[in-house]
């Protein structure tokens, strides 16, 4: 039976660092992580917006986004941006400490989702559609590794996983699977769309991160190692 590090090692070398705030900062190689943390949290956006307006089933989280968008005053994207600073508020009792990358992610990925939203029309032949959908999940797969290869932080909602799943010990599987489930429901409720993308969505969209994650890092020599199978889940 191979152990995880005998995984690693099958994959190659490249590990996450487990760093704080001002470590992520002082870690070196800023110009190649913060263009790959931009990168990919733009490509975040394109992503959601793909997936949006391919109207085949939206990601979990963005099926509450785009409910709340149907109630309030505001965009999709800016609906992202503020559950995201919610989500914040619940690292406090967690004791989670966020990392430029987690700013950025509560930030740049709702502006990045409007301007494309803005951009994209929504098609009216299915298989343009489903194509929108099948490319949205697998490039969300590449963006999600690249923000997290960059070693600046896990996003919000990343966190939160890992925060609960510290905190009450149960596995990152449920944690994520029950915090899904409710979003998704409160987002149904609230006029989101749900359809076989969302289910798709979360059936594809672990094995995609963990697929690109080993290639994404960002090698930061000397940093205590965090497990990237662990990392992908929660990310997922």
């Amino acid at each position: 039976m191979s152990s995880r590090a005998d995984r690693r090692s099958s994959r190659g070398t490249r590990e996450l660092a487990r760093l704080g705030p001002v470590e992520q900062l002082r870690a070196g190689r800023l110009t190649r992580r913060l263009t790959q943390l931009v990168g990919g949290l733009v490509l975040y956006g394109l992503t959601l917006a793909m997936l949006i307006r391919g109207t085949l089933g939206n990601a979990p989280w963005d099926v509450l986004h785009q409910g709340l968008a149907e109630h309030l005053p505001i965009d999709i994207g800016t609906a992202l941006i503020v559950v995201s600073f919610v989500v914040l508020l619940l690292w406090i009792p967690l004791r989670e400490l966020p990392g430029l990358g987690t700013i950025a992610n509560a930030i740049l990925i709702g502006l990045s989702a409007d301007v494309f939203l803005a951009l994209i029309d929504k098609p009216h032949d299915l298989l343009a559609r489903v194509a929108l959908t099948v490319l949205g999940i697998g490039f969300n797969g590449l963006a999600t590794a690249l923000y997290i290869g960059s070693q600046f932080g896990p996003g919000p909602r990343d966190g939160l996983m890992t925060g609960l799943h510290r905190r009450t010990g149960l596995s990152i599987r449920l944690v994520r699977t029950c915090l899904e489930v409710s979003v998704v429901a409160i987002g149904f409720v609230l006029g989101g769309t749900v359809g076989v993308g969302t289910l798709l969505y979360a059936l594809a969209i672990g094995p995609m991160v963990q697929l690109f994650l080993p290639y994404a890092i960002v090698e930061l020599p000397g940093a205590a190692p965090v497990d990237v199978e662990e990392a992908a889940e929660a990310a997922a």
